[in-house]
C-alpha cells in the first residue's frame, strides 16, 4: 500500500478524462479501490493494531497531499475517503482527523482564493459529518475539550455562520446562484448540527401534548393541527448510512462518561486561549492573566517552559519579552536557554536552535544579552570542546553568524559581505588569537545556503486568509489558490508524518449534558446566521432552514434552562414576525408568516420551558390578532401611529391617536388610499387564515398541558400583555383580557396547589383592571370575575379551606378602589347573584362577600346601599337559618357588615333595621351553640368552650358597642337597649370569665378618651347614653347576681364614682340613684365583704363631692369691684345653669337659699364660674348621698313621711300614740337589717362629716358674702341648710333605730354616748343660730330629734332628758311653731313625771 503518486497536479483540470496522464487515471483508480476497501472493512480490520498503524502512517499522509487536490474528482474521492475513516477508524485516528480539519476542511472553507468547487466538495462531506449526532458530539468533545488539541467545533460553527451570512462574498468569482447554494449548504449544515443537539438531548424532553395535567388520559390526535412539529430527525441514521458509529461507540462503552471534567477543561482551554491572545498583544498582560487564573506559576522556570512549549505564542512578542531589560524578564530568559540542551551540537546549529523559537528583538542590547546566554549555555553544555578560549569567543562569534544572516539574505542589503570580508571581521576574537579559516568558512558557506529562521508553526494556516485584496483575474485568482493549496499540502503532509506514530485516545461521548457546552459555544454564531438569513434573503428555502434552526435552537436552550439564548432567540423569532412596534406590517412576507407559524409551534411544542419568553410570544399573539383585524378589514381605527398633516389633525381621528404605533401603519390612516388598504389586507391576510387561528386557539386551550411551573410563567405574561394592551392610549383592547378569562376557565380543574398560584396572579390581574378608568373594561372584568367565581364555587369547598377566600379577593379590592357607581353597583349585583345561587357552596367566600357589603355599607349612593343590605338581609335571615355551620367562620364579618350598616347616617331606616338583624344574630348563636363548638379553625387555641363566646356573643356585643360609640342618638339608643336587651335575654349561658370580657365593653360607654369632643354632645352623651347604660347596668347586675357580684362589684362602684365625678348633675344624680337602687334590690344577698365595699364606696364619694372650695375659695386680689375693664363677660355654660335650675327640683329643694337662679357679674372671671357650677353639682350630690343612705336603711319610710307624720301627731297631740305603730312598722324596713354596726358607724360618720362641713359653712358669715359678691348667689348669700338639716336628721334615725335594737344591745352604752353627744351639740348650735330663717329650717329635725327621744322607755329617757334639759328651756325664748311647742310641751310633762317631780312643777326647775 505505497503512498499515492505526487505528481504535479494538472492545473487544466477541465479536458476530458481519456485524455488524462496515465498517472492521474491509476491516482483516481486507486482511490476507487481504497475506499471500496475501507467502505467493506470488517471488525478485524477495524481494530487490528497493523492496519490501523497502515492507515496512520501510509494512508493518512498520502490523503493529505490528495486531499488539496485540485481535481476534482481525486479531491471528491479523498474526502469520501476521509469520511469512511472518520466513520469507522476515528477511534484510532485522532490527531489525524485534526490535521484533516484544522489544515484542509476548515482552511478552504476559510481561504478566500479557494474555488467554489472546493468549497461545494467540502461544504458536502460536512453535511453529512454534521448529520451524526454521536459525530457532532465527539468532535466537540475529543478536539475542544482538549487542551492540546484545535476547536474543531468552535471554527467549523463559525465558519458555516458566515458561508450561511452569504460573507464569501463576490471575490470568489461566485455567481448569485452558486452564492445562495452555498449559503443554503451552510445552514442546512448549522440546523443539522441544532438538530443533532437536540436529538442527542431528546431525553431530557417532555412534550406537553404527550401529557395532560388535567387528567386527560388520552391527549387528543388533532393537536397537531397544521402547524406540527416535525420530529427532529426522524431516523438520524437513514439518511447517512456510510456513518455508521457503532463500533467506535462499543468501544467506548468501557469509559464512563463525565461532562463535568470535559467542562472544567474546556474552560482552562478557553482561559489559555484568551492568555494567549492577551500575550500576543502584550506579554506582561498575557502573562499576569495566566498566573491569576492559576494556569502559570509564578516562578521563571514555569514561564520558560511555558514559552517553549506554547506553539501558538506571537515568536515576536517572544523575543521582545525575553530581550527586555528587567530583573524578571532577565531571569525568564536565563531559565529559557537553561531548557536548551546544546551538547554535542555544532555552534551553527545550536544557534539555530536557539532562534527557533522566537524572533529576535530589533533592539542591539536586547540581542546582546541574548547571545551572552547563549555563548555562556553553549560552553556550558559543551565543557569538553577546545575550539573557544572563553564565552567571549562563542558570544562574539554568535553575534557575527547574526550579521552575516541579515547580510546575505536581507533583500535591502545590496553589496553582500564576501567569506574573505567575513573571515577578516572575526580576526583576534578568541582570545587574542584567531578562529581556524576553514572553521569560518564552513559556517559563511553553511549560511550562504540555508538563513537561520523560525521553525514553521502548526499555526501557519491560521494566518489571516481573508486578505481582500481583489483578484485581478479568475485566472490569477486560481494560480494563486493553486500556491496555496501546495502550501496546504506541504504542512498538512508535514504534520501527519509527524503523528503518524503518535498515539492518542479518542473518546466516544455518551452523556447529555455535553449539549449544554456545545450550545453555549455556538449560539452566537447560529444566530447570527439565522438572523441575517431572514433578514436579507426571501428564498423560502433559506427562510425555512433558519425557521427550523431557530426552532431547535430554541428547544435546545429550553431543555437546558439557558435562559438568555432562549429569550434571545425567541426575540429574534418574534422581531421577525413584524409583529412587534418597530416594524411595519405593511411589509409582510410570506417568510414573516411562517415565522408566525414558527413562533405559535414554539409555543405549543416547547411550552413549559419558555419561562420570561412567554412575554414576547404572548405579545406577538396579541398584535397578530390586531392584523387579523385590519387583514379582515374591521374598522381602521385600530392602525393607529399617524403622521400628522402640517396644517390639520387627520380627519376622523381624534387627537393623540398617534401616541400609539402597535403595527406601524403610519402613513396610512386618514385619506388612505384604498388600493393601499387592499395591499395591506392581502398582504395580511394570511394571518387570518383558518391554520393561524387555529393555532393561536391551540396555545391556549394547550395551556392545560403546561407544568405547574410553566402555566404560572405563562399566566403572568399573559397578565403583563394585558396590561399593555389596556394601557393603550389611543384604543384599549380586551384581547388578553379575554383569554385570561378564557384560560382561567381551562386551567380550573387543575390541582388546588397550582390553581392557587395562578390565581394570585389573575387575582392581582382582575384587582388592577377592575379599577380600570375606562368603565367598558372594569365592566368586562367584573363580569367575568362573576362567572369565573360562578364556576370555581360550584366545585364547593372543604372545612377550613382558604381557595374561595383568595378567588373572591378581587371583589373586595375592586369595591374598596374603584369609586365609579356603576362598577360598585355591579359588583353588589354579581355577589348578590352569586349568593343567591351558590349559598349552599360558600364557604370561605363568605369573609369576602360581607367585605364587599362593608364596603357597600359606608357608601352614599341610596341604591348601593340598598341594594347591598337587601342582601345581608337576605343571608341573615334565611341563608344563615339553612347554612349556619358554614359561614361560621365569617359570622363575626357578618356581624361588623350590619353594624357599618348601622353606622352609615344617612340612611336612619337601614340603620334601624340592621340594628334588628344583628338582634336577629343573637338568635342563632343562642339556638346553635353546638354549632359554633364544634367549628374549628385558625383559633385552634380557644377552648371549645369558650368558641361560643369568640365567634358569637362577643362579636355581636363588641359591635353594638361600636355602633353606641359611633352613632347617632337615636340609633346609640336602640343599639342600647338591643344590647342590654341580648344579656338579660341570654345572660344565663354566659360563663363568668365571658362577663368579665363583656363589662369591658360596657364600661368603654363611660371612657372619657372615647367622649364626644363638643362640650354639647359630651353632655348630651353623659345626659342620655350614660344615663341610659348605668340604668341597664344595675338591672343586668340585679338580674345576675350571683355570677356578677364577684368579678364586677368593684367595676360597677368604680364606674358609679366615675358618674358622680362627672361635672354633670344629670348623671351625678343617675350614679347616687343606681347606687341606691343597686344596694336596695341586692343588699340582702351582700356578704360583709360586700358591704364593706359597699360603704366605702358611699365614703369614698362623700370625700369626693365634698364641695371644700367653698370654704378655701378666695376672690382673686381685692380690687375685684372695681376691675371692671380686665374681665370679659362671663360664659360659663348653660349646662352648670341648668343644673342649678334642677338642682332646686324635688330632692335638694332649699340647698341654695331661693328659686331664683343665679347669674355671673361682668366682671366675674370665666374660671370661677365654671369652678361654681362644679361646686354646685358637688353640693347637689352630696344631698342626693345623704338621701341615699337614708333610703338605702329605712326604705321604704322616707324622712319626708316620718317628718309629715311627725307633725301630724303634733297637731292631734298623740305622739305615744304613733308610737308603737312607727316602730313596728320600721323594723323590718330597708337594709338596716343586713348591716352591721360597724357598717352603720362607716356611714354615721359620712353623714357627720357632712353635717359638720355645712354647719362650718353657714356659720362662717364672711366667706357666704364673698362667694355671693363673686357671682355665686341667688337673691341672699349661698348657704348649705338643707345638707346641714338632712345630714344630720339621716344621723339620727339611724342612732335611735340602733339605741332601740335589741341585737345591739351590748352596744347600746356607746351608741347612747355617741346620741348624746349628737343631739346635745345639736341642740346647742340651734340656740345659737341668729337668723330666724335658718332656726326655721331646723324645725322638722328638732321634731326628730324631741319626738324620737320622747318614744324611749323611761329608762333610756332619764340620761337624754337630763343632757337636754338646759338647751332646751333655753329653746323656749325663741317663736316656735305650734307643732313644736307641742311637743315640748309633752317633752317637758314627760321629764316631770320620769324624774316624779309632776307634783311639785310649779315650785322648781328640774336640775339636769
Amino acid at each position: 500500500m505505497k503512498p499515492l503518486a505526487e505528481g504535479p497536479p494538472d492545473p487544466n483540470v477541465t479536458i476530458p478524462l481519456l485524455c488524462r496522464s496515465h498517472e492521474l487515471r491509476s491516482k483516481i483508480v486507486s482511490l476507487q479501490l481504497l475506499l471500496s476497501v475501507l467502505q467493506g472493512a470488517g471488525p478485524v480490520f477495524r481494530t487490528h493494531e497493523m492496519f490501523v498503524n497502515a492507515i496512520k502512517q501510509y494512508l493518512c499522509v498520502a490523503l493529505s497531499k490528495n486531499g488539496v487536490s485540485s481535481v476534482p474528482e481525486v479531491f471528491e474521492l479523498s474526502l469520501a475517503i476521509f469520511l469512511t475513516l472518520l466513520s469507522h477508524f476515528k477511534v484510532h485516528l485522532k490527531m489525524q482527523i485534526e490535521v484533516f480539519f484544522r489544515e484542509i476542511f476548515l482552511t478552504i472553507l476559510e481561504t478566500s482564493t479557494s474555488s467554489f468547487e472546493h468549497k461545494w466538495m467540502v461544504i458536502q462531506t460536512l453535511t453529512r459529518i454534521c448529520a451524526d449526532a454521536q459525530c457532532v458530539v465527539d468532535i466537540y468533545v475529543n478536539y475542544d475539550c482538549d487542551l492540546n488539541a484545535a476547536n474543531i467545533f468552535e471554527r467549523l460553527v463559525s465558519d458555516l455562520s458566515k458561508i450561511a451570512q452569504g460573507r464569501s462574498g463576490q471575490e470568489l468569482g461566485m455567481t448569485p446562484l452558486q452564492e445562495l447554494s452555498l449559503r443554503k449548504k451552510g445552514l442546512e449544515c448549522l440546523v443539522s448540527i441544532l438538530k443533532c443537539m437536540v436529538e442527542w438531548s431528546k431525553d431530557m424532553y417532555v412534550n406537553p401534548n404527550l401529557q395532560a395535567n388535567l387528567g386527560q388520559e388520552h391527549p387528543s390526535d388533532s393537536d397537531g393541527a397544521e402547524l406540527k412539529l416535525p420530529e427532529p430527525l426522524a431516523g438520524r441514521r437513514d439518511s447517512i448510512s456510510s456513518l455508521d458509529s457503532t463500533v467506535s461507540s462499543s468501544m467506548a462503552l468501557s469509559q464512563a462518561d463525565h461532562p463535568e471534567q470535559y467542562e472544567v477543561i474546556k474552560q482552562q482551554k478557553d482561559i489559555i486561549e484568551h492568555g494567549i491572545e492577551l500575550f500576543n498583544k502584550k506579554p506582561k498582560r498575557g502573562i499576569q492573566y495566566l498566573q491569576d487564573q492559576g494556569m502559570l506559576g509564578s516562578a521563571a522556570e514555569d514561564i520558560a517552559q511555558f514559552l517553549h512549549q506554547e506553539e501558538r505564542l506571537d515568536t515576536t512578542q517572544v523575543g521582545e519579552f525575553l530581550g527586555e531589560n528587567i530583573k524578571f524578564n532577565i531571569e525568564a530568559m536565563y531559565c529559557y536557554v537553561d531548557q536548551l540542551d546544546f551538547c554535542g551540537r555544532d555552534f551553527v546549529s545550536a544557534l539555530r536552535a536557539f532562534l527557533e523559537g522566537f524572533r529576535l528583538p530589533g533592539e542591539a542590547q536586547k540581542i546582546d544579552r541574548l547571545m551572552e546566554k547563549f555563548a555562556a549555555r553553549y560552553l556550558e553544555c559543551n565543557q569538553g570542546q577546545i575550539l573557544f578560549a572563553s564565552a567571549d569567543t562563542a558570544y562574539v562569534l554568535a553575534y557575527s553568524i547574526i550579521m552575516l544572516t541579515t547580510d546575505l539574505h536581507s533583500p535591502q542589503v545590496k553589496n553582500k559581505m564576501t567569506k574573505e570580508q567575513y573571515i577578516k571581521m572575526n580576526r583576534g576574537i578568541n582570545d587574542s588569537k584567531d578562529l581556524p579559516e576553514e572553521y569560518l568558512s564552513a559556517i559563511y558557506n553553511e549560511i550562504a545556503g540555508k538563513k537561520i529562521a523560525m521553525k514553521e508553526s502548526k499555526e501557519f494556516s491560521i494566518t489571516p486568509k481573508s486578505t481582500k485584496q481583489s483578484v485581478a483575474s479568475e485566472k490569477q485568482r486560481r494560480l494563486l489558490y493553486n500556491v496555496e493549496m501546495e502550501q496546504m499540502a506541504k504542512t498538512a503532509k508535514a504534520l501527519m508524518e509527524a503523528v503518524s506514530h503518535a498515539q492518542a485516545p479518542f473518546f466516544s461521548a455518551t452523556h447529555l449534558e455535553h449539549v449544554r457546552p456545545m450550545f453555549k459555544l455556538a449560539w452566537t454564531p447560529l444566530l447570527a446566521a439565522f438572523s441575517v438569513g431572514l433578514q436579507d434573503c426571501d428564498d423560502p428555502e433559506v427562510a425555512s432552514l433558519c425557521l427550523e434552526g431557530i426552532r431547535c435552537a430554541i428547544r435546545i436552550a429550553s431543555i437546558f434552562n439557558m435562559q438568555l439564548e432562549r429569550d434571545a432567540y425567541v426575540q429574534a423569532l418574534a422581531r421577525f414576525t413584524l409583529l412587534t412596534a418597530s416594524s411595519s406590517i405593511t411589509e409582510m412576507k410570506q417568510k414573516n408568516i411562517d415565522t408566525i407559524k414558527t413562533l405559535i409551534t414554539v409555543a405549543h411544542t416547547d411550552g413549559n420551558y419558555l419561562g420570561n419568553s412567554w412575554h414576547e410570544i404572548l405579545r406577538c399573539i396579541s398584535q397578530l390578532e390586531l392584523a387579523q383585524l385590519i387583514g379582515t378589514g374591521v374598522k381602521t381605527r385600530y392602525i393607529s401611529g399617524v403622521v400628522r398633516d402640517k396644517e390639520a389633525g387627520i380627519r376622523g381621528l381624534p387627537s393623540g391617536t398617534e401616541e400609539f404605533m402597535p403595527l406601524g401603519l403610519g402613513n396610512l390612516v386618514g385619506s388612505q388610499d384604498k388600493r393601499q388598504m387592499a395591499h395591506i389586507q392581502e398582504s395580511v391576510g394570511e394571518t387570518s387564515s383558518q391554520s393561524v387561528v387555529v393555532a393561536v386557539d391551540r396555545i391556549f386551550t394547550g395551556s392545560t398541558r403546561l407544568d405547574g411551573n410553566a402555566i404560572v410563567d405563562f399566566v403572568r405574561w399573559l397578565c403583563a400583555v394585558s396590561m399593555d394592551e389596556l394601557a393603550s392610549a389611543h384604543q384599549a383592547r380586551m384581547f388578553s383580557l379575554q383569554k385570561i378569562v378564557e384560560i382561567s376557565y381551562y386551567n380550573m380543574n387543575r390541582i388546588r396547589l397550582q390553581w392557587s398560584r395562578i390565581w394570585q396572579v389573575i387575582g392581582d390581574h382582575f384587582n388592577k383592571v377592575g379599577c380600570n378608568p375606562n368603565e367598558d373594561v372594569a365592566i368586562f372584568a367584573v363580569d367575568s370575575l362573576r362567572q369565573l367565581s360562578m364556576k370555581f364555587l360550584e366545585k364547593g369547598e372543604l372545612a377550613n379551606f382558604r381557595f374561595q377566600k383568595d378567588f373572591l379577593r378581587p371583589f373586595e379590592h375592586i369595591m374598596k378602589k374603584n369609586r365609579s357607581p356603576t362598577i360598585r353597583d355591579m359588583v353588589i349585583r354579581c355577589v348578590a347573584q352569586m349568593v343567591n345561587s351558590q349559598a349552599a357552596n360558600i364557604r370561605s367566600g363568605w369573609k369576602n362577600i360581607f367585605s364587599v357589603f362593608h364596603q357597600a355599607a359606608s357608601d352614599h349612593d341610596e341604591t348601593i346601599v340598598e341594594l347591598a343590605f337587601q342582601t345581608t338581609g337576605h343571608i341573615v335571615l334565611n341563608t344563615f337559618q339553612d347554612h349556619f355551620a358554614a359561614a361560621i367562620d365569617s359570622f363575626q364579618d357578618a356581624v361588623k357588615c350590619l353594624s357599618e350598616f348601622v353606622c352609615n347616617a344617612a340612611f336612619p331606616d337601614t340603620s334601624m333595621e340592621a340594628i334588628r338583624l344583628i338582634r336577629h344574630c343573637a338568635k342563632y348563636v343562642s339556638e346553635r351553640p353546638q354549632a359554633l363548638r364544634e367549628y374549628t379553625s385558625d383559633d385552634m387555641n380557644v377552648a371549645p368552650g369558650d368558641r361560643v363566646w369568640v365567634r358569637g356573643w362577643f362579636p355581636i356585643l363588641f359591635e353594638l358597642s361600636c355602633i353606641i360609640n359611633r352613632c347617632k342618638l337615636d340609633v346609640r339608643t336602640r343599639g342600647l337597649t338591643v344590647m342590654f336587651e341580648i344579656m338579660k335575654s341570654y345572660g344565663l349561658t354566659f360563663e363568668k370569665h365571658w362577663w368579665h370580657d363583656l363589662f369591658r365593653i360596657v364600661f368603654r360607654i363611660f371612657d372619657n378618651m372615647k367622649l364626644p369632643e363638643q362640650q354639647t354632645e359630651k353632655t348630651e352623651w353623659m345626659t342620655t347614653t350614660c344615663n341610659h347604660a348605668l340604668y341597664a347596668i344595675c338591672d343586668v347586675f340585679t338580674q345576675f347576681y350571683e355570677p356578677l357580684s364577684e368579678i364586677l362589684l368593684a367595676d360597677i362602684f368604680t364606674q358609679l364614682q366615675w358618674c358622680v365625678r362627672q361635672d354633670n348633675e344629670q348623671l351625678a344624680r343617675s350614679g347616687t340613684n343606681c347606687l341606691e337602687n343597686l344596694v336596695i334590690l341586692n343588699g340582702e344577698k351582700f356578704s360583709p365583704e360586700v358591704w364593706n365595699i359597699t360603704c366605702s364606696c358611699m365614703l369614698e364619694i362623700f370625700q369626693n363631692t365634698s364641695p371644700h372650695a367653698l370654704l378655701t375659695w378666695r376672690p382673686a386680689g381685692q380690687d375685684d369691684e372695681t376691675a371692671d375693664g380686665k374681665h370679659f363677660e362671663a360664659d360659663f355654660d348653660s349646662v352648670s345653669q341648668s343644673s342649678y335650675d334642677r338642682a332646686l327640683s324635688e330632692r335638694g329643694h332649699s340647698q341654695m337659699s331661693s328659686d331664683d337662679t343665679w347669674k355671673g357679674k361682668s366682671n366675674a372671671r370665666v374660671s370661677d364660674q365654671k369652678l361654681f357650677a362644679g361646686l354646685l353639682i358637688k353640693c347637689v350630690v352630696q344631698l342626693e348621698l345623704i338621701q341615699t343612705i337614708d333610703n338605702i336603711v329605712f326604705y321604704p319610710a322616707t324622712s319626708k313621711k316620718e317628718d309629715a307624720e311627725n307633725m301630724a301627731a303634733a297637731q292631734r297631740d298623740a305622739l305615744e300614740e304613733s308610737e308603737a305603730e312607727g316602730d313596728e312598722a320600721g323594723s323590718e324596713q330597708g337594709m338596716y337589717r343586713h348591716m352591721t354596726s360597724a357598717h352603720l358607724f362607716k356611714l354615721l360618720d359620712c353623714l357627720l362629716e357632712s353635717h359638720t362641713f355645712a354647719k362650718d359653712f353657714n356659720s362662717n358669715n364672711e366667706q357666704r358674702t364673698a362667694l355671693w359678691r363673686a357671682g355665686f348667689k341667688g337673691k341672699s348669700k349661698p348657704n348649705l341648710l338643707k345638707q346641714e338639716t338632712s345630714s344630720l336628721a339621716c344621723s339620727l334615725r339611724i342612732l335611735f333605730r340602733m339605741y332601740s335594737d335589741l341585737q345591739l344591745q351590748a352596744s347600746w352604752p356607746d351608741i347612747q354616748t355617741r346620741l348624746l353627744l349628737v343631739c346635745s351639740e345639736a341642740l346647742a348650735y340651734f340656740i345659737s343660730l341668729t337668723s330666724e330663717s335658718h332656726r326655721e329650717a331646723w324645725n322638722s329635725l328638732l321634731m326628730l330629734l324631741l319626738t324620737r327621744t320622747l318614744r324611749l322607755p323611761d329608762d333610756k329617757f332619764k340620761p337624754h332628758a337630763s343632757c337636754y334639759y338646759p338647751h332646751l328651756c333655753e329653746m323656749m325664748q325663741f317663736d316656735l311653731i305650734p307643732e313644736l311647742r307641742a311637743v315640748l310641751r309633752r317633752f317637758f310633762l314627760r321629764i316631770g313625771s320620769v324624774f316624779h317631780i309632776a307634783a311639785m312643777v310649779a315650785a322648781r326647775t328640774p336640775t339636769s
